[in-house]
């Protein structure tokens, strides 16, 4: 990744076991508990209104939308943790609900905050790096599959030359 597809959005990870990763904002106004499973990160409705600097409410509005214009389903994005929090003087366990990075991106899209729009920055030019890079590995792969063709076929036609 570039520096510039990173500007205002680096995180510090600390690894705190249990899949869960603490990240930072670089100007340390931000912590946020991110859980990391099956290839994914996942972040509860609270996590996600922090990141994006706006209201819990309005992310619920964002979610609830996109589940009922059907650009994610519930089952595939939304997943309950038990959770070990502390509440006072005691340690509670509860099922918390956490949303993947495919709903924390596409909510991303929607919110309306300084960060989130350094957000969307951010993915695009993450994925815009990615799919050059993925072009030119996929280029080289072809040409180097190409040349291996050349050589297999040259090696054939020297045999039916000799024998």
């Amino acid at each position: 990744m570039t520096d510039s597809s990173n500007k205002g959005l680096g995180a510090l990870p600390d690894f705190c076991g249990d899949g869960i990763v603490l990240c930072t904002a670089p100007d340390g106004t931000m912590k946020l508990d991110v859980r990391l499973e099956k290839e994914t990160v996942w972040l509860t409705q609270p996590s996600i209104a922090e990141l994006f600097q706006t209201t819990v409410p309005n992310i619920s509005m964002h979610l609830r939308n996109i589940y009922e214009e059907g650009e994610l389903s519930v089952e595939a994005t939304l997943k309950d943790f038990l959770t070990v929090r502390q509440e006072g003087t005691r340690q509670v366990s509860r099922n918390l609900e956490y949303y993947n990075l495919d709903a924390i991106i596409s909510v991303g899209y929607r919110v309306m905050s300084r960060v989130a729009t350094q957000f969307r920055i951010w993915t695009t030019n993450v994925l815009r790096d990615r799919l050059i890079k993925g072009y030119l590995v996929n280029e080289q792969r072809l040409q180097e599959l190409n040349q291996a063709i050349r050589l297999v076929a040259d090696l054939a036609s020297r045999r039916d030359l000799t024998g």
